[in-house]
């Protein structure tokens, strides 16, 4: 029996917008950031949607070179690697005004992930971040108090796994006020913006 031409004419239309939805899809565009760093690379992947600000701030540093010659500052195995803000002899490097934290944004830190780091006022992250070695749950957002708000995560490492492993067995010591420094400095020699 012959379909009504009204009948095929949907068929058809459903099927084209499908096909389109599922390019629309496929073609998402993702930002990845390679740091090249004195031990080797490390891949990240950066969580977009869900921290849109902290991305953002995050790809301004990467994609305007501020990031080369800043060090990995601070390592506590089981904890963090931290850096992004000091150089050389650890001196600050001033960075862009403060951003507003997106920890409340469900992401968890977990192992690999990739947060920022600030002060004690929750909305003070600037260049600084960190990577988590552990499953971090105390870092987590759990209300929006100076003491809930947690720390933002807006990436995940995606390869490089053993440069961050190399990084966080390095021997550390003290400089200054700080401490947890690598008692050789490791330093991001360069960093590129992708796109998969």
């Amino acid at each position: 029996m012959k379909q009504p031409s009204y009948k095929i004419g949907l068929i058809a239309l459903f099927v084209c917008l499908s096909w389109l939805n599922g390019c629309s899809q496929n073609e998402k565009e993702i930002k990845v950031i390679t740091f090249e760093t004195t031990l080797g690379p490390i891949v990240i992947e950066l969580f977009e949607e869900e921290a849109p600000i902290t991305s953002k701030n995050f790809l301004d540093y990467a994609e305007s070179g501020f990031f080369n010659g800043t060090l990995f500052h601070r390592v506590i195995p089981g904890f963090v690697i931290q850096g992004g803000g000091m150089e050389s002899g650890m001196q600050n490097k001033p960075g862009n005004p403060p951003i507003i934290n997106e920890a409340n944004n469900g992401l968890k830190n977990l192992k690999w992930t990739l947060s920022m780091a600030r002060t004690n006022e929750p909305h003070s992250a600037s260049s600084q971040f960190f990577i988590n070695l552990v499953s971090n749950a105390s870092l987590d957002h759990t209300e929006e108090t100076i003491q809930g708000w947690g720390y933002a995560v807006f990436g995940e490492v995606v390869e490089g796994f053993e440069t961050v492993e190399a990084i966080a067995a390095v021997a550390t010591g003290s400089s200054g006020f700080h401490q947890d420094v690598p008692l050789e400095e490791i330093s991001i020699i360069d960093t590129k913006v992708t796109t998969e």
